[in-house]
């Protein structure tokens, strides 16, 4: 009797034991397949560098610390021909792009600024007068992300989550805050210098500034920043970069020669003339502090919902267009963004978690060298001479057409025609916009001209027209889309610009980082419109609803 409920016993232990075993492996199953299916970091983190090449990730490479720019390529996935795959290259379009995952053809952000040819009137990208600024008495924040007609992986980000999860966006521009931070973002802050420097928004978003963004504003950190602007290592070390006197940079007000230290009267002695800071590195330093303090006082990645933190820092364009592409200053202000990215990097392990966010960096638009420089290197470039091409188009719509009121507007190098005009003279739009097309054509600085009847009625699947048409909107682009030769710019004799199909202003740094993102690195071509799905593929939400990019495979597998 003992020994048969010895036996029952031990069948029922073993019987326990095996349930127990069967529960855990299901466990374990359930718990890999919901990895596969999402991943849930506490937080994203979107870096946007304004203007930034790729070269400048191998070009300064070794003077780079092992906390900022090494930490993402040696720990992270580096996408090394990563490309925009439109026109035009600007900031505008470029973040939106980024965060919709959708081209201008889709988003309708086809410039910074544009010609609206439905109320007839010049449109800046951000622009709504129908919102107040908040943190100041200027008309600075009179913005919103109404122009976006798509939503951005923030926007969508906050829908799965039932808009329990925060989203943050931080620039010195306002465009480079509100386009990222999308429809839904909690808070978009961007810096107004002029007399104030202070951190500000816009009644979109709330009334009031809060608490902790007025004690920022209070604390003295932007005049901090007011400070001479000499080299942060020795300059002699500077071997990637051109002399530091040169002919082909611009120079702040009092400056003789653009040389350092920059340390002019102007840059420090106006007091109230906050908008130096931007042009100068300090403005990336001034913006990681910011952000810093945003992830502290939001208490962002502190939950299980995740949230999303979108950081551009915009001195990198500032410094580029003034000093260009080959210039010391250029260099010294990657090495400067390179401390505060690891600044950046050491708080979100410290507040986050060490694995706890993923995270991606990339740019709005490179650059091109100056085109002075090049020329005296041999190496075809150039400027367009608009006066002439002004005068020649005149006396050619004159000549043609008996008056010059067919053109209604220029801009973003694209032509817009009058088109009751051109049906009260009985004429054809797509013969005219042809006939002015070929007149272009003429022009020494133009390398090709397209028509937007050619848009309309073609399919591009490679090279220029490819880029123009994944940036022509029918809605709100022009008649004749104008493409200079290559390594020729409409631009001042010094620094750099950017904003064309050209290669030079097409291909931009993507790094991925952070839970999620398997380490390594391709040379397949990849397109700034894969940055949204990837990260919404990684998360398992809906990815934006223009989303035309696809999700870069080997970064998640």
């Amino acid at each position: 009797m003992k020994m048969k409920n010895y036996f029952i016993i031990t069948l029922f232990i073993a019987g326990l034991l095996f349930t127990a075993d069967l529960s855990a492996q299901n466990r374990s199953k359930s718990d890999e397949g919901d990895e596969e299916l999402r991943t849930t970091p506490k937080l994203v983190v979107g870096i946007v560098v304004d203007q930034m090449r790729y070269d400048y990730l191998t070009r300064f490479y070794d003077h780079f610390g092992k906390d900022g720019f090494k930490r993402l390529v040696e720990q992270g996935f580096n996408c090394k021909n990563n490309h925009f795959n439109y026109a035009p290259t600007s900031t505008g379009p470029g973040h939106t792009s980024v965060y919709t995952g959708a081209t201008p053809s889709v988003h309708g952000i086809i410039g910074n600024n544009w010609y609206d040819k439905e109320a007839d009137l010049d449109v800046y990208c951000a622009g709504d007068d129908s919102y107040s600024s908040v943190g100041t008495t200027s008309d600075a924040g009179q913005m919103s992300p109404h122009r976006m007609t798509v939503t951005t992986v923030t926007d969508e980000l906050r829908l799965h989550n039932q808009m329990r999860g925060k989203t943050i966006a931080i620039a010195l521009k306002d465009r480079g805050a509100v386009l990222p931070g999308g429809h839904t973002a909690n808070a978009a802050y961007w810096f107004h210098g002029a007399d104030e420097g202070k951190w500000i928004t816009s009644t979109y978003y709330m009334k009031q500034l809060p608490k902790w963004v007025m004690d920022f504003n209070t604390s003295g950190k932007a005049k901090s920043y007011k400070k001479a602007w000499n080299t942060l290592k020795d300059i002699k070390e500077y071997k990637e970069s051109g002399t530091d006197d040169n002919a082909y940079e611009g120079l702040f007000e009092g400056e003789t020669a653009p040389t350092f230290p920059h340390s002019t009267t102007s840059l420090l002695d106006k007091t109230k003339d906050f908008d130096l800071i931007k042009g100068t590195p300090y403005g990336n330093s001034l913006t990681t502090d910011f952000a810093i303090e945003a992830l502290k006082q939001e208490g962002l990645g502190k939950d299980g919902i995740t949230d999303f933190l979108a950081v551009s820092f915009s001195s990198t364009d500032y410094v580029g267009h003034k000093y260009g592409v080959n210039s010391k200053e250029v260099q010294d202000t990657y090495l400067r963004l390179d401390e505060d990215l690891a600044r950046l990097f050491k708080a979100l392990d410290k507040n986050v978690g060490e694995g706890e966010y993923t995270l991606f960096l990339s740019a709005d638009h490179a650059a091109i060298q100056v085109p002075a420089y090049l020329r005296d290197q041999k190496i075809p470039a150039g400027y367009v001479d608009n006066a002439s091409n002004s005068k020649k188009l005149s006396e050619f719509l004159n000549y043609t057409y008996g008056t010059e009121d067919i053109v209604k507007n220029y801009s973003n190098y694209q032509l817009f025609l009058d088109h009751e005009i051109i049906k009260n003279l009985d004429l054809k739009l797509a013969d005219v916009q042809a006939n002015i097309a070929q007149e272009f054509l003429s022009y020494a600085a133009v390398d090709r001209v397209y028509t937007a009847d050619q848009m309309w009625n073609n399919e591009y699947t490679s090279g220029i027209p490819y880029i123009l048409q994944n940036g022509y909107n029918q809605k709100r682009s022009g008649d004749i889309l104008i493409v200079l030769k290559p390594g020729f710019i409409s631009y001042s004799n010094t620094g750099s610009t950017h904003g064309s199909p050209q290669i030079y202003d097409t291909h931009t740094p993507l790094l991925f980082y952070g839970k999620g993102i398997k380490p390594g690195s391709t040379v397949k071509r990849t397109e700034i419109p894969d940055i949204a799905p990837t990260i919404a593929a990684l998360l398992g939400i809906s990815f934006p609803s223009g989303t035309s990019g696809k999700p870069i495979i080997a970064v998640l597998e």
